[in-house]
C-alpha cells in the first residue's frame, strides 16, 4: 500500500508540474532570463507549492502517525557541509542550463527530445557517480 500511494504522490506531483507548464524548459530558461522576456510562471507554481505544502503539513502534523506507517521520518540532520552545499550548486548550474530539474524531466519523458535526453542520462550519471564517491 506505501508503495501505492508512493507511485499516486509522484503521478499527482508530475501532473501538477505538467499543468503548471514547468515540463517546459523554456518556462524555466524564460524565469531566470531576468534582463531579457522574463517569464513568472515560476514564481506562482512555487508560491502554490510552498501554500499547498505549508497547509498539508499542519494537517498531517494534527494527526500524530501517518496513515501508512508508525512514524515521520524526518531528516535529523541540520548541518551544512561541502557535499550538500556542492549538490546544491550542481543542482542549480544544471537546471540553469538545460531548463529541467529531475521531477519536470521525468515528467517530460513522454516528449523525449535530444536535450532532454542529455539531461537525464547527465543526471543518471550524477547519480552513479555521488554513490561512488
Amino acid at each position: 500500500m506505501k508503495t501505492l500511494m508512493g507511485y499516486l504522490a509522484g503521478l499527482l506531483f508530475g501532473l501538477g508540474l505538467a499543468i503548471g507548464g514547468m515540463t517546459d524548459p523554456a518556462r524555466v530558461i524564460g524565469f531566470l532570463d531576468i534582463a531579457g522576456d522574463w517569464d513568472p510562471t515560476l514564481i506562482f507554481v512555487l508560491g502554490g507549492a510552498v501554500v499547498t505544502t505549508f497547509i498539508g503539513y499542519r494537517l498531517v502534523w494534527k494527526r500524530g502517525t501517518p496513515w501508512l506507517g508508525s512514524r515521520f521520518a524526518l531528516p535529523t540532520r541540520r548541518d551544512l557541509d561541502a557535499r550538500l552545499l556542492g549538490g546544491a550548486a550542481l543542482f542549480g548550474i544544471g537546471w540553469g542550463l538545460s531548463g529541467y530539474c529531475p521531477g519536470p524531466a521525468v515528467a517530460s519523458i513522454a516528449d523525449l527530445s535530444v536535450p532532454l535526453t542529455a539531461m537525464l542520462v547527465a543526471m543518471a550519471g550524477g547519480w552513479w557517480l555521488a554513490r561512488r564517491v
